[in-house]
């Protein structure tokens, strides 16, 4: 059960110091929410600091598939870790194909019933992706290998080419790969859900 603790001092310093003494872990394991408590009557300010170990995020995953492997009454494999500060939750089953769903729907589904319901329970905006059978990574890699084609040629032609409208994490990929390009740049344009990329020929 994802539940987050409270630990308040006179200062940051000596609160984290309590949490890391009484979970013994390091910070970087931690998400955390920094408040001051309101002054009173003969006492000062303090800082209270509200901590959610990433172990438990972890454990709460594991245990969620765990569930959802019995609801769906197929075996269910997963592996969940953090990486570069997002949680990467891998499921790989002998029914993967139900678990992707058409377009990857059930699969992003899932990533979001997770995300919702671990910033319902604490309060915290966990970054969090679940891949099946690295459909997400095949994906990607062809993906990102349309947008190469792309900066090719609008290096060439020095012609912008308007992409079309696609999700923050595709962009944030679009992006990550045009800044590979010497004399390409990108831009966002639009409104959610129809938000789109503009990869740009740029003079020095």
């Amino acid at each position: 059960m994802l539940k987050v603790k409270e630990y308040v001092d006179k200062t940051r310093e000596n609160a984290l110091g309590q949490c890391l003494d009484e979970l013994h872990v390091s910070e970087d394991d931690l998400y955390i929410r920094e408040s001051e408590t309101e002054a009173k009557l003969f006492k000062a300010k303090k800082v209270k600091l509200e901590v959610l170990p990433k172990q438990d995020i972890i454990q709460y995953v594991k245990e969620y598939i765990d569930e959802l492997s019995q609801y769906l009454q197929m075996e269910i494999h997963s592996e969940v870790k953090f990486q570069d500060g997002i949680l990467q939750v891998l499921l790989v089953s002998d029914h993967n194909s139900l678990l992707i769903g058409k377009d990857g729907r059930t699969m992003n589904s899932i990533q979001q019933v997770l995300r919702q319901s671990i910033s319902a329970k604490t309060g915290f905006k966990v970054s969090l992706m679940v891949d099946v059978s690295n459909y997400k990574e095949k994906q990607n890699y062809f993906f990102e290998k349309e947008v190469k084609k792309i900066c090719r040629e609008v290096l060439k032609s020095h012609v912008d080419v308007k992409l079309d409208p696609m999700n923050s994490y595709k962009r944030r990929l679009v992006h990550s790969v045009v800044n590979e390009y010497d004399h390409l740049t990108t831009k966002s344009e639009g409104a959610e859900p129809r938000r789109y990329v503009v990869i740009q020929y740029q003079e020095d």
